[in-house]
């Protein structure tokens, strides 16, 4: 009993968070779930074994073969159940699938054979303190030497006159060619047997999976096949029949056959194939479906005051570009209809989003309602705040600032308890509120808010956008911005559920940046070059990749913290050795929001000449003065991040510079960098990205939320588009997804886990 109890646990808990809130001591209650478990397995698997399923989500745990030492590691790498375990792909595959003489065999060569062990022992090597395990095995063509290192138990699984099947790379040693480590299957004859053995590790397409220290391929081989051949064909398939026939996809149990153990190259791309699009088609399905429950939620109507926004436009000290006035005006009449906005703001770094946002702000304040404005940063939110107050001064708005440490309204100092009174007043009396996470806080409710803007909204999940947004009498209208510019294939998936509208050209009188890779010799006149800058009235931005270094991480000779600049260590450095005549602060994550505060306040006020600062500064901060940005460890950053960084300067009339330190070779690094120097269009910059790192680094799985494979597969424009019509076909026809009951059970698994950060 204590069995089954485990197996429907492990189930629950990978379909929703039921378990976690029952009563384990009720006996009873446990028979009854269990009893409940076992039913509905049955009428929704359509009368496959209960057990069967079951044993998909059961832990890990309950595999025989997997001892204490392995659970830890496979824990680590995320694998807490059989179907995780399962799910684990291969990332490529050795073929070992033909077989040559041993007279063929050649230096550097992946070498696949069969033959008859003539000898076999184990040596100990003093000098190296190992054992070596020397085989010589035969073949009608010739013999050769087989040598495995520290492996000593072969030598007793394997025995003289054992007929193997080999597969591995030749060396050339002393005296002359042998096969070096190879993996290795016992085989009952040379000619019969070899037809008919199912192998696991040679022989075959071997899949080579993503590892970690001491949990190898050859070992997930041994666990996952016996596992795959047990249940693979009682899983059942959640995509509807229609859409398997019309795109063609292998059938369920085929496809993850043949992605772990492939009869053919062809076929594991057809197996990797489907898995990618499933991944993709949720993924759509999901959006879709939330696209579609937003247009049927009510909103509040906010007219355009053409007038009031046209006062605005032209007391700016600046004309607003094409690009501003279309995508204002499409916010603008979007936010007339009755049915809630779901928009996405997308512009390049410094393309004047904020603008934009504010034109939407004003109107919304200006038609008695509320704007909620959430940023992912203190810094960012004070800076938001006082250039509010600037630009609103003469339309008599009221103003709000809330972070975790403060609330101001307009130019009032207010205790936080007073403030949220405020808010929640049905007459306004916060128009606009500027803030932080501390926006969501359960204290926080507003009076009338009809307007959520979120800056860089990709940083905020989807559970923090939908606590601004919930329900009270209407839905408020949304609007997303961001300065990471997404190529196409995002846009289509991660985005899908929202409207884009897009800023695709910079204010005029801006210069080109101009970007130098500076390697470490060179730093020297990089250093000079800033002296220059910092003579002729300008400032400087450091960025580095961390805070700062431990004694610990120092101490270890196998960590590369030498090559990883920190910014307390790099400060230090600056101020007492580099630059001691010149003004320098230090600007990090983990200062007070005070200390914070006034760092930036100096360097925006000029008495300091260099920033030193962390990706704290990735963000929004504008410092028109600042003409030069250094970035140490430039590798370690992706494209668009150091993009980013780079639009912190250029954002006046002064010729500014961007210089990557960099100490990594490689050829990917170098591409990697080299596109930054070519590309001053953040859009074609992702896309070359995207091209070079992925999809799925470019976006950053950690933080996306979308599986794997569909994030692999986001740069294959043509599995996207087909995935997502399918998608619509399916939601046209049943929007209900009543008749695909195990469809609807997984899109519910998928809205639990899937977060799009």
């Amino acid at each position: 009993m204590a069995g089954l109890v485990s197996l429907v646990g492990g189930l629950l808990k990978e379909c929703s968070n039921f378990v976690q809130k029952t009563p384990r001591r009720n006996k009873f209650f446990q028979k009854n779930l269990l009893r409940s478990a076992f039913a509905t397995l049955k009428r929704d698997y359509g009368g496959r074994s209960p057990h069967k399923i079951m044993q998909l989500f059961s832990p890990i745990e309950e595999i025989t073969r997997i001892n204490p030492f392995y659970l830890k590691k496979l824990k680590r790498m995320g694998i807490y159940t059989v179907r995780d375990l399962l799910f684990h792909f291969p990332s490529r595959y050795e073929d070992f699938s033909k077989l040559a003489p041993i007279s063929s065999a050649r230096a550097g060569e992946v070498f696949c054979f069969q033959g008859k062990i003539k000898k076999i022992e184990n040596v100990r090597a003093w000098r190296k303190r190992m054992f070596i395990t020397n085989a010589v095995v035969e073949d009608r063509t010739g013999e050769i030497k087989v040598v495995w290192f520290n492996q000593p138990y072969i030598a007793t699984t394997l025995k003289e006159n054992n007929f193997v099947h080999l597969a591995g790379k030749i060396a050339l040693g002393k005296t002359g060619l042998y096969l070096s480590s190879p993996s290795y299957e016992k085989i009952g004859s040379m000619e019969s047997e070899m037809l008919k053995k199912n192998f696991t590790h040679t022989g075959r397409l071997v899949p080579i999976y993503p590892e970690t220290k001491k949990l190898s391929s050859k070992w997930l081989r041994f666990i996952i096949k016996p596992i795959l051949e047990k249940i693979a064909k009682e899983i059942p398939d959640f995509l509807p029949e229609k859409i398997i026939r019309k795109e063609q996809l292998l059938p369920f149990p085929k496809a993850l056959q043949q992605i772990h153990f492939p009869d053919s190259l062809k076929l594991a791309e057809e197996a990797r194939n489907r898995f990618c699009f499933e991944e993709l088609f949720l993924l759509s399905l999901f959006l879709l479906n939330e696209k579609r429950k937003l247009a049927k939620e009510k909103s509040m109507a906010i007219p355009a005051n053409i007038e009031i926004v046209k006062d605005f436009v032209q007391k700016l000290p600046f004309k607003l570009t094409d690009s501003q006035k279309k995508t204002a005006w499409q916010i603008l009449k979007n936010m007339e209809k009755d049915s809630p906005m779901n928009r996405l703001l997308e512009g390049d770094v410094g393309s004047g989003k904020t603008i934009v946002a504010a034109i939407a702000a004003l109107n919304t304040a200006k038609a008695g309602f509320q704007t909620a404005f959430m940023v992912p940063t203190e810094i960012l939110a004070k800076q938001h705040f006082e250039n509010f107050k600037k630009m609103f001064k003469d339309f008599d708005l009221k103003i709000g600032l809330l972070t975790g440490k403060e609330s101001r309204l307009n130019n009032r100092k207010l205790s936080k308890e007073k403030f949220l009174e405020k808010l929640k007043a049905k007459k306004n009396e916060v128009d606009i509120l500027i803030g932080t996470h501390a926006l969501i806080q359960e204290k926080v409710k507003f009076g009338n808010l009809c307007l959520v803007i979120l800056d860089e909204q990709h940083r905020f999940g989807v559970k923090q956008r939908a606590e601004l947004c919930q329900k009270k009498e209407f839905v408020p209208h949304l609007l997303s911005m961001t300065a990471t510019p997404i190529p196409r294939t995002l846009s289509l998936t991660v985005y899908g559920d929202l409207d884009l509208s897009l800023i695709s050209e910079l204010p005029k009188g801006r210069k080109k940046i101009i970007t130098r890779i500076v390697a470490q010799k060179d730093k020297n006149m990089a250093y000079e070059f800033v002296k220059e800058q910092v003579k002729s009235g300008r400032q400087v931005f450091v960025i580095c990749p961390r805070i700062e270094i431990k004694e610990e991480t120092k101490k270890n000779v196998y960590s590369n913290w030498d090559d990883v600049k920190a910014v307390k260590d790099e400060f230090k450095k600056l101020s007492e050795e580099i630059f001691p005549d010149l003004k320098i602060g230090m600007l990090h994550g983990k200062m007070p929001a005070e200390k914070k505060e006034s760092v930036m306040k100096k360097f925006k006020d000029k008495k300091t000449d260099i920033l030193v600062s962390t990706s704290v500064v990735e963000v929004g901060v504008d410092v028109p003065n600042a003409s030069v940005m250094l970035i140490e460890g430039a590798e370690r950053f992706g494209l668009a991040q150091l993009h980013q960084f780079r639009g912190r300067v250029g954002r006046a009339e002064h010729q500014s510079y961007c210089f990557l330190f960099t100490s990594l070779r490689g050829q990917e690094n170098s591409r990697r960098l080299k596109a930054l120097l070519t590309s001053e269009d953040g859009f074609s910059l992702a896309e070359k990205d995207s091209k070079i790192r992925g999809a799925g680094d470019f976006i950053g799985s950690r933080q996306s939320g979308i599986p794997d494979l569909a994030m692999a597969s986001l740069g294959n424009v043509f599995l996207v588009e087909k995935a997502r019509e399918a998608a619509k076909e399916i939601l046209e026809e049943d929007s209900q997804l009543e008749k695909y009951p195990l469809l609807k059970e997984k899109i519910r698994q998928f809205h639990e886990t899937i977060h799009l950060e």
